[in-house]
């Protein structure tokens, strides 16, 4: 089955030599190419260029194809953090937020992270795969093409397997692209208050031998932070987890300096998240790592906190990628053509800067750049046509619309 796209007004983010990830000066410089071609081929892209269509293609055709007259197309958003299985809202403790309670408070009164874990006990899978149908729709219709889910919300042997085994089935159920990352040291759960080095080891002795047993994550992710799981014990989980080839993703120092950062690179994280609280000595140490700094702009958003210092660390050299970190707690969306406007107007990233920072650096985050993230030939074809737009700067511009009209997730068109 082949799929010719036509008349492109503007083929954006291709790539002729894929890169890894996009860092730096170079996150300024977004390759497009006005009034474009792109020809699809089973399930990966096969060639594109300028208009007019090669003498071959004309003599060729196309199964199926497509007039995007006034239209761009571009590779479709990888969102590589986000909380997407989990049971019930947690609108309640939003009003709490509102009356000034934080983060930290909510969850010491049984609230946060231990509510969803509660709430998840208590919802068979079944249900669960219900409900977090609904919302891979959504983002798939917004532009994302390929997401990562963690675990986090059972904390117990049992409910952290059943949340793995529902993303081992939506993986079945969706077209999106999804990865599956075990984090069982979300929070520490009421049962083993007091006891947290029993958890730990909990977590390292029966949780992810299981784990690794069923192939149920690509990676393992700790919260290393501030009340949460500190700089020795997430370094025990994570030495644990390298026995078991799971490669880290940490939530770092979102609520204070925590270290995360240092250990993180120590392990050689994939991917560090959230990053509100980084200063000179962390941007440096994250120089050269491989590391993928990653903001979330929803959470910093919806829980009023401060920004991770992006436009420095872009500035510094960095690469940096932008998520959703969708969960029912502190950012509860998906939508990563919102993240992509927050990352401009919020965190001052140039248009061309945050679609390197929602595509290729996020494909990164979850080791998948070889094959998502760009337009390239080979890639699999995860893209999304727009509706009639003026720029491409329209897309982090007009923030409260959906601008995307066609997806085409695998080579196959979704809508």
């Amino acid at each position: 089955m082949s799929l010719l796209i036509t008349n492109i007004k503007e083929l954006v983010q291709v790539e002729n030599d894929p890169r890894p990830f996009i860092g730096g000066k170079s996150m300024a410089e977004l390759k497009a190419i006005k009034n474009a071609w792109l020809l699809i081929e089973g399930n990966r892209i096969l060639d594109f260029g300028p208009n007019p269509l090669p003498n071959s293609l004309q003599d060729r055709g196309a199964d199926e194809v497509i007039d995007a007259t006034d239209r761009f197309v571009f590779p479709s958003f990888c969102d590589s953090h986000t909380h997407l299985v989990y049971a019930g809202s947690r609108e309640l403790e939003y009003v709490d937020k509102i009356k000034g309670l934080s983060y930290e408070e909510i969850a010491r009164r049984g609230g946060g992270i231990l509510n969803s874990a509660k709430l998840l006990h208590e919802t068979p899978a079944e249900k669960l795969i219900e409900q977090a149908l609904p919302r891979l729709q959504e983002i798939m219709m917004l532009g994302t093409g390929a997401v990562e889910i963690k675990s986090g919300y059972g904390l117990t042997v049992e409910d952290e397997l059943k949340m793995l085994r529902v993303i081992r089935r939506l993986k079945e159920l969706s077209p999106v692209k999804i990865v599956a990352t075990f984090l069982g040291a979300h929070a520490v759960p009421a049962e083993y208050k007091g006891k947290k080095r029993e958890y730990v080891d909990l977590v390292i002795e029966k949780m992810i031998p299981l784990v690794v047993e069923e192939q149920l994550a690509e990676f393992i992710d700790v919260f290393c932070d501030r009340g949460f799981f500190t700089v020795e014990e997430t370094g025990r989980i994570l030495e644990a987890a390298a026995r078991y080839g799971l490669r880290p993703k940490i939530h770092a120092n979102e609520l204070d300096y925590s270290g995360g950062v240092q250990i993180g690179v120590k392990h050689h994280a994939l991917s560090l998240d959230h990053l509100e609280y980084v200063g000179d000595a962390e941007i440096e140490i994250m120089k050269g790592s491989g590391v993928m700094p990653t903001v979330l702009p929803g959470a910093a958003f919806f829980l009023n906190m401060i920004h991770a210092p992006a436009r420095k660390m872009i500035d510094s050299g960095l690469p940096v990628a932008f998520a959703s970190d969708f969960n029912p707690g502190s950012s509860p969306s998906g939508n990563m053509q919102l993240v992509l406007s927050m990352a401009c107007i919020t965190y001052r990233l140039l248009p061309e800067e945050a679609i390197h920072a929602t595509t290729i650096n996020t494909a990164y985050a979850m080791g998948l750049h070889e094959d998502y993230g760009s337009i390239a030939r080979g890639k699999i074809a995860n893209i999304f046509i727009t509706r009639p737009l003026p720029s491409y700067a329209f897309m982090p511009y007009a923030y409260g619309s959906n601008k995307v009209e066609t997806v085409i997730l695998k080579g196959e068109i979704i809508k």
